[in-house]
């Protein structure tokens, strides 16, 4: 009933509750408790008093039949690999509940609000309803941790390809190891976790998590003072429709993932580069034991981000390291 309410509302407009009772097929006061049930989920549901209710600018909800139609991998994504929740504690959590072990390339899990979303290092995932795009995909490596080297660099690249493709912009760059910036802010992440053998069968979890729609949840979301560093909003950019997103994420993501075991994190070193915000620049990585300044001199052909410190090179690799400028 609530998702039925949220697309009669989708659209901004102001709808009265003898109408929305009408499409609903219920009464004012059952309205009512609908409505109340939005602002649970921290929905910005304005009354305009003796008209109606509406949602300021709006609300698109996710679609499996919209994403399906806008891939081009019908090859690769089936139509009941494709799975909308609601609400789920993280979507990464969900393909590793219910596929683990399980030979499901290419589930797609994707999410209107993740109640425990994560990012890397155990960091929280802001993750409001129906703004954003909360994003899980799985996949089956054989040869352990060692076929998977420059993974999460090369998801970053094909997830930057999605994005510049479908806004038409080249502004996003990354951020060793694994975040989207926008203006030297964080506009996405990317997490990935690896199920079974370190040293043979596997499978790893890829999820992304992209800001588009927290500028709108701003004014009401005083979560978001929860977040520890700057951040950007995809739409500032322009208009963008979620489901367009995430079918552009498929698109990407999976043909990646199909060939990365053969191909390995060389066919995208130079696109990398291209789109490295510290490339050259003076950084901090912060790690659980210490703190080391140097000059960022790119990534190697594994992934591992090559630093001069004090005037030697030295080789760093993701786990739990993160970079900030050293300004």
């Amino acid at each position: 009933m609530i998702r039925r309410v949220l697309e009669l509302l989708g659209d901004g407009e102001i709808h009265s509750g003898e109408k929305l009772g009408d499409a609903l097929g219920i009464s004012r006061a059952a309205v009512w408790k609908q409505l109340q049930k939005l602002g649970e989920l921290g929905i910005d549901l304005r009354s305009v008093k003796g008209i109606g209710y509406r949602i300021p600018g709006g609300l698109e909800l996710l679609r499996r039949e919209a994403i399906l139609e806008a891939s081009t991998i019908p090859d690769l994504l089936r139509h009941d690999h494709v799975i909308i929740l609601d609400s789920v504690d993280s979507t990464n959590n969900y393909l590793k509940k219910n596929f683990e072990g399980r030979y499901a390339n290419g589930i797609v899990c994707l999410a209107e609000q993740q109640t425990n979303g994560r990012g890397r290092r155990g960091r929280t995932w802001i993750s409001p309803f129906g703004r954003n795009l909360y994003f899980s995909t799985l996949w089956t490596f054989n040869g352990g941790a060692s076929a998977l080297d420059g993974l999460s660099l090369a998801v970053a690249v094909a997830v930057r390809r999605a994005l510049c493709q479908l806004l038409g912009t080249e502004d996003i760059l990354l951020k060793w190891p694994n975040d989207l910036l926008l203006g030297r802010r964080k506009v996405g992440g990317i997490l990935l976790e690896m199920l079974g053998d370190p040293a043979d069968f596997c499978q790893v979890v890829v999820g992304v998590g992209i800001n588009a729609g927290m500028a709108a949840e701003a004014a009401t979301a005083d979560t978001l003072d929860r977040i520890d560093q700057p951040w950007a909003d995809i739409c500032e950019i322009g208009p963008i429709s979620r489901n367009c997103m995430a079918a552009a994420l498929v698109n990407h993501l999976l043909p990646l993932l199909n060939t990365y075991q053969l191909t390995g994190f060389s066919p995208y070193k130079q696109e990398w580069a291209k789109a490295d915000a510290f490339n050259g620049a003076m950084i901090r990585l912060l790690t659980p034991a210490e703190t080391i300044v140097g000059r960022s001199l790119g990534v190697a052909d594994n992934g591992a981000l090559r630093v001069d410190v004090g005037g030697r090179e030295q080789s760093f690799f993701g786990g739990e390291i993160s970079l900030r400028p050293n300004e």
